[in-house]
């Protein structure tokens, strides 16, 4: 079982940065698909970005260009660089773990991201 913690959300203008780190814990997240999804107010959630434990990329469309994925196995980390935000990246980001041979699931408890001038 991996427990999954976020930090990193905050207030920022639109354009600038800010970085996502998720840390596991419990078991080692080398073997799992790594993910951001987010969700705004209203809306379904969607996937941000993801790594696989190949170290191959998926980002959403929304975000491609922008936000770069990212994962450090030694420190059982993945982070979420994200530039050049904008009012529409606002929403409540969640860190996910999918162990793909066994589709077993987890995901942190979310923070809030708010780009806004």
């Amino acid at each position: 079982q991996v427990q999954l913690v976020e930090s990193g959300g905050g207030s920022v203008q639109p354009g600038g940065s800010l970085r996502l780190s998720c840390v596991g814990s419990g078991t080692t997240i080398r073997f799992y698909a790594m993910g951001w999804y987010r969700q705004a107010p209203g809306k379904q959630r969607e996937l941000v970005a993801r790594i696989f434990s190949d170290d191959t990329t998926d980002y959403g469309d929304p975000v491609k260009g922008r936000f770069t994925i990212s994962r450090d196995n030694a420190q059982n980390t993945v982070s979420l660089q994200m530039n050049s935000l904008k009012p529409e990246d606002t929403a409540v980001y969640y860190c996910n773990a999918i162990r793909i041979v066994t589709m077993a699931e987890y995901w942190g408890q979310g923070t809030q991201v708010t780009v806004s001038s």
